[in-house]
């Protein structure tokens, strides 16, 4: 999602990702795993799926994929794209709990 240049040297890159000025929620490939099992499908959500009860319950990777595969395919997460006065006071979880 970000747009790259290296230096002339080769010693590094810069990256931007521009989520204000060229949304890409519908592109977005990046889930989330909290400390506490919830996942997130967006950045700036405002709540996780939990799946420390699956974890917790012994439930199988097969049963596990599907339960993570299912909360994508429903996702709705549009925040850059939506973006409003309103959004701003939305509760929101804070990034370096989800790792952004």
């Amino acid at each position: 999602m970000a747009e790259r240049w290296r230096y002339r040297d080769g010693g590094g890159e810069i990256g931007v990702i521009a989520s204000v000025t060229q949304a890409f929620c519908r592109d977005c490939t990046r889930a989330r795993l909290s400390t506490d099992g919830k996942l997130y499908t967006c950045l700036f959500a405002n709540a996780g799926h939990d799946l420390r009860g699956l974890l917790r319950g012994g439930a199988g990777d097969d049963a596990i994929a599907n339960a993570i595969a299912a909360v994508w395919r429903r996702r709705g997460d549009r925040y850059s794209e939506v973006r409003t006065a309103n959004t701003a006071r939305d509760p929101k979880v804070e990034m370096s709990y989800i790792g952004g």
